[in-house]
C-alpha cells in the first residue's frame, strides 16, 4: 500500500473509537480531488474533478459548516461521540481547508491551466490581449454585460446590501477627483452571462470578472478606480418547515426558498490574495463574520464553473465514450420489443447503472406501463430531480413526461415529490406544479420524514387477476445521472414485494400504518432493528460469521457499535465506504477483522449493498437506497429488498469481488482515521472492468453469472 496522502492532520479520530464525520467528508473530498492530479488521466477529466471537489466544498459550507457554526454560536460545547465540540470541529476543517485549496489552486495554476493551454484552451488575462481582442470583448461588455450591471455604493444613506450565495462580486475602491475622498461600491456579476467568454477563435477564454473590472469606468464616471478585489460569499442552505403549522406544504416551501435566497446567514468569504486589508474589515463587518470564515485564493474564484471547460467538444481530452448496454432478458429478439410484464413473469431482473441502460429498462418499463390497457395504476417517488452547477446534467423530464401520459391515457397515477430535498427543492415544486396541472395525484411524504425510497409500483389487471409489477432501486428515476452514478435496480413480480409496496405507498398518502412488512425492510420502523439483527447473526458465528456493507456513508454510532462487537467476536466484516464513514477499521481489541476502502473513479459509487453470510447461493443481500446514517435509519422513509434470486445473487457477489480486488482506484483507511491509495500490483479498475464485462456480454462473449 501507498503511504498517506497527507493534507493537514490526518487524525481524525480524537483518541475515541469514531473518525469525526465532518473530517471524514473533507477525507472524501481530498480522495476526490487526488483524482484531478493523475497526470496519466484525460486533461479535461482533471479539470472535471476540479470542478466537482469545488462544488462539493460550497455545499460543504453551506450545509456542515453552517451547521456547526449555528451549534457554536448557540454555546453548545459538547463534544460528540468522536470527542470534538463544535468549535473543536471549525478549527480542524479549516486547517484542512487551507489546506486543501492551496492544493488546488496550485495544480489549477501551476498545471492544469499550462496543460490546456499547450491544447489549444487557454485563460487568458485581459491585459496581454491584443487590440482585436479587447475589442471583441469590449463589444460582449457593451451588449451583453453593461446592461445588466447594477453598481451598489455603500456608505451612511446606502446600507451594506445583501450578497446572494455562491455569487461572484467586485469590491471597488474609489476617489473622488474633486475631494479625493474615498468610498466603497459593491458590483455583482450577473450570473446569468457565462463565467468564462469566449474569445472569437473559441480557444481562449477571459473570465467575466477581469472584463468587469477592466470596464469599471463605465460605472463610476468622474470618479477613480483607486483598486476592485473579486470576492465570493457562501450563506447556509440550511432550511426548516414547521410542517405541523404549514397547511400547504408546497406554498411553506417557496416561503422557505424565498428565505434561504435573500435572509440566510453568511458562513464564508473567498476573496482574491492582495486585498486591501480597510476592503477586507469591510467586507467582514457588512457580511457579520470573523476572519477565522476567510479564505484566500490564488486561483480565480469559483472553479465549480469549470464545468463549461469540460463541456467543450474535445473528445480526445476526455475518457472514452460509452453507451450503455442492455441487459439481456431485455433485450429486443427478432425485432420484437420486450414485453417487460411476460418477462418478469419468468423471474426477477436485476439492471446496473451506468453499465447497463436507463432507456431500455427504468424508462422502457415506466412507458410500457403508461401505454398499456390493461395497466390500472403507477405509483411511483421522486427525489433528487436535478445536479447543480452541471450544466451537461439534466432532471427527470423524461420520467415525468411518461407519468403525464399515463394520467392523461385515464391511468391512476400517484406520484410522491419529496419538496425538502436539498438543493432540489425548486426543481421538485415545478415538477410537482406540472403533474397536479395534468391530473396526477401529487403527494409529499410523511409529516416530519423525508422520503428517500426509490420505489415504482404498477398495478394491472390480467387474466389471474390483479397483479402487481414492481421496482426498488439504489438510485433517483434520473435518466441522466443514470450514466454516471453507479447504483443497482430490481424489477420484480413477486407479490409479497407488491404487496409490501401497496402497504408502503398507502403508508405515505394515507395515513395507514403497516405493524410489518412482508419483504421489504422500511425505515424509520423497521430497517435499524433488521440491521442489526442480521449482524447479531453472523457475530453469533464468530470466525464463521461474514459481513459486506457498500454504502455511501456509514456514521451511526450504534450501528457501528455493533459491528465492533461483531468483530470482537471474529466475524470478517469488508465496508466499502464512498463517503465519510465513522469506523477505525483493524484497531486491536475494538475492530480487527474490519477493512474499509473506498471507490473513487470516473463514476460515482452510489449504490447500497449489503451482504450477510458467506459469499454465495445462503448469504442474504439487500438492495435499496438507506446509508447507515442517523437521518436515514431514524429520520426518512427508506426501502431495502432482499436479492433472492440465486443468479442475481452471483451477479452482484461478481461486482463486490471486482471492488474488494481494485488497485486502482481503492484506497484503503488505517485505525487513526488516515486513507492511503491502494498500490497497483494486478491494474484492477472497478470502473473499466465493469464496463469490459457489460461490453463482452452485449458482444456474447461473456455470460451472466449463474
Amino acid at each position: 500500500m501507498a503511504g498517506p496522502r497527507s493534507i493537514g492532520n490526518m487524525d481524525s479520530t480524537n483518541g475515541t473509537s469514531y473518525v469525526n464525520r465532518e473530517l471524514s467528508l473533507l477525507e472524501f473530498q481530498e480522495r476526490v480531488f487526488a483524482l484531478a492530479t493523475t497526470p496519466d488521466r484525460p486533461l479535461l477529466e482533471r479539470v472535471k474533478f476540479v470542478a466537482i471537489v469545488s462544488s462539493n466544498l460550497d455545499e460543504f459550507h453551506q450545509v456542515r459548516v453552517a451547521g456547526l457554526l449555528e451549534q457554536a454560536s448557540g454555546g453548545v460545547t459538547k463534544s460528540g461521540p468522536d470527542g470534538l465540540t463544535p468549535r473543536q470541529q471549525l478549527v480542524a476543517i479549516r486547517e484542512r481547508i487551507i489546506e486543501l485549496n492551496s492544493e488546488i489552486d496550485r495544480l489549477f495554476m501551476d498545471d492544469l491551466r499550462p496543460a490546456l493551454a499547450v491544447e489549444g484552451i487557454e485563460f487568458a488575462t485581459y491585459d496581454t490581449l491584443g487590440p482585436d481582442d479587447r475589442e471583441s470583448l469590449d463589444t460582449v461588455f457593451e451588449e451583453e454585460i453593461f446592461p445588466v450591471l447594477t453598481p451598489l455604493a455603500v456608505d451612511p444613506t446606502h446600507p451594506f446590501p445583501f450578497i446572494s450565495d455562491l455569487s461572484l462580486n467586485l469590491a471597488v475602491l474609489l476617489e473622488d477627483r474633486d475631494t479625493k475622498s474615498r468610498q466603497f461600491a459593491r458590483v455583482k456579476i450577473p450570473p446569468n452571462v457565462p463565467r468564462l467568454i469566449p474569445l472569437d477563435d473559441g480557444r481562449r477564454f477571459v473570465p467575466i470578472e477581469q472584463i468587469v473590472n477592466n470596464h469599471l469606468g463605465r460605472l463610476f464616471g468622474g470618479l477613480d478606480v483607486v483598486d476592485s478585489t473579486t470576492f465570493r460569499v457562501t450563506r447556509s442552505a440550511d432550511i426548516a418547515v414547521e410542517e405541523e403549522e404549514a397547511d400547504d406544504l408546497l406554498q411553506a416551501m417557496e416561503s422557505v426558498l424565498r428565505y434561504r435566497q435573500r435572509a440566510a446567514q453568511a458562513v464564508r468569504l473567498e476573496v482574491e490574495s492582495g486585498i486591501e486589508d480597510n476592503v477586507l474589515a469591510l467586507l467582514l463587518q457588512g457580511l457579520q463574520l470573523t476572519s477565522d470564515e476567510v479564505y484566500t485564493r490564488n486561483a480565480p474564484l469559483g472553479l465549480s464553473g469549470l464545468w463549461s471547460v469540460y463541456g467543450l467538444d474535445r473528445p480526445g481530452l476526455k475518457d472514452p465514450s460509452w453507451t450503455p448496454t442492455t441487459q439481456p432478458r431485455l433485450a429486443e429478439s427478432g425485432g420484437r420489443t420486450v414485453d417487460f410484464f411476460t418477462e418478469l413473469q419468468k423471474g426477477d431482473i436485476l439492471v446496473h447503472f451506468p453499465y447497463e441502460s436507463f432507456a431500455t429498462s427504468t424508462a422502457a418499463f415506466l412507458a410500457q406501463a403508461a401505454a398499456d390497457p390493461d395497466v390500472l395504476a403507477i405509483k411511483q417517488t421522486l427525489y433528487r430531480t436535478s445536479i447543480p452547477d452541471d450544466p451537461a446534467i439534466g432532471g427527470e423530464e423524461a420520467v415525468v413526461r411518461t407519468l403525464i401520459e399515463a394520467a392523461e391515457a385515464g391511468k391512476q397515477v400517484v406520484v410522491l415529490v419529496e419538496l425538502k430535498a436539498r438543493f432540489d427543492e425548486a426543481a421538485n415544486i415545478n415538477w410537482a406544479r406540472m403533474l397536479e396541472s395534468a391530473g396526477v395525484h401529487v403527494v409529499y411524504g410523511v409529516q416530519g420524514l423525508k422520503t428517500h425510497t426509490k420505489t415504482l409500483l404498477v398495478v394491472r389487471r390480467e387474466k389471474a387477476g390483479i397483479r402487481r409489477y414492481s421496482h426498488v432501486g439504489t438510485g433517483n428515476f434520473n435518466p441522466n445521472t443514470a450514466r454516471i452514478y453507479e447504483d443497482i435496480g430490481l424489477y420484480t413480480a413477486d407479490e409479497d414485494v407488491g404487496a409490501d409496496l401497496s402497504e408502503l405507498f398507502n403508508h405515505l398518502t394515507g395515513y395507514a400504518r403497516p405493524a410489518s412488512y412482508r419483504k421489504l425492510v422500511v425505515a424509520p420502523h423497521f430497517l435499524r432493528s433488521t440491521i442489526v439483527e442480521r449482524i447479531r447473526e453472523q457475530a453469533a458465528l464468530g470466525a464463521d460469521g461474514h459481513i459486506l456493507m457498500k454504502a455511501n456513508h456509514i456514521v451511526d454510532t450504534e450501528i457501528i457499535d455493533e459491528l465492533y462487537a461483531a468483530s470482537g467476536k471474529g466475524c470478517h466484516i469488508d465496508l466499502i465506504v464512498r463517503g465519510n464513514c465513522s469506523v477505525r477499521p483493524g484497531v486491536p481489541g475494538l475492530s480487527e477483522t474490519i477493512t474499509l476502502r473506498s471507490i473513487v473513479g470516473r463514476f460515482l459509487e452510489h449504490s447500497r449493498i449489503y451482504r450477510f453470510g458467506v459469499p454465495g447461493s445462503t448469504a442474504i443481500y439487500y438492495i435499496g437506497s438507506a446509508d447507515m446514517m442517523q437521518r436515514n435509519l431514524n429520520n426518512r422513509v427508506e426501502a431495502l429488498v432482499p436479492v433472492t434470486d440465486p443468479r442475481l445473487k452471483s451477479r452482484i457477489e461478481e461486482v463486490l469481488e471486482v471492488e474488494m480486488a481494485d488497485d486502482v482506484l481503492a484506497w484503503e483507511a488505517a485505525p487513526d482515521g488516515s486513507w492511503s491509495k491502494v498500490t497497483s500490483d494486478n491494474g484492477i479498475d472497478t470502473h473499466q472492468r465493469l464496463l469490459d464485462l457489460a461490453a463482452d456480454r452485449a458482444r456474447g462473449k461473456v455470460p451472466y453469472p449463474s
